[in-house]
């Protein structure tokens, strides 16, 4: 994350990134150094898959921290009233029309983007062309299928 400005998140996804980091700190982190002092206490390292298995496991709890409290240290919390009214913007709620079919759904930071959910991140090819357009305008989207045309019918 390197040279990165700012994490945009909403306040729901700043949120839910500080319950991993206390999960993942004060759970998780003393979970897998007592399985790795237990696992060392069985014997010869070398030989020890289990040891090895939970040096592996701490290192990705400890990597996962560390990438949580740069974005937590880099976040910018975007509210709904930071956009422009009646325009798309981070956090808003869209409700989409396409092929026949409403579509709703929430642009959000990439950090907290989550498809089965419905949120998409503002830097994702639908994300960047809803930005800034108000009820009624179409937008296209480049997709694997061809190109979409999406109409905007309602923002929140």
């Amino acid at each position: 994350m390197n040279n990165q400005q700012n994490v945009l998140l909403t306040r729901d996804g700043l949120e839910e990134l500080k319950k991993e980091y206390d999960e993942l700190a004060n759970i998780k982190r003393p979970a897998a150094v007592t399985r790795m002092a237990q696992a060392r206490d069985l014997g010869d390292l070398m030989e020890n898959s289990e040891y090895t298995a939970a040096r592996q496991d701490l290192a990705f709890v400890d990597g996962r921290i560390a990438e949580l409290e740069e974005i937590l240290h880099e976040a910018k919390v975007i509210t709904k009233a930071s956009g422009i009214k009646g325009k798309v913007d981070i956090g808003c709620k869209v409700t989409l029309h396409i092929d026949g079919k409403k579509e709703v759904f929430t642009i959000v930071g990439e950090w907290e983007a989550n498809p089965t959910e419905k949120k998409i991140s503002h830097a994702s090819p639908l994300g960047q062309a809803l930005l800034g357009k108000k009820v009624g305008e179409k937008v296209q989207v480049e997709a694997p299928a061809g190109k979409l045309t999406y109409t905007i019918i309602g923002i929140e």
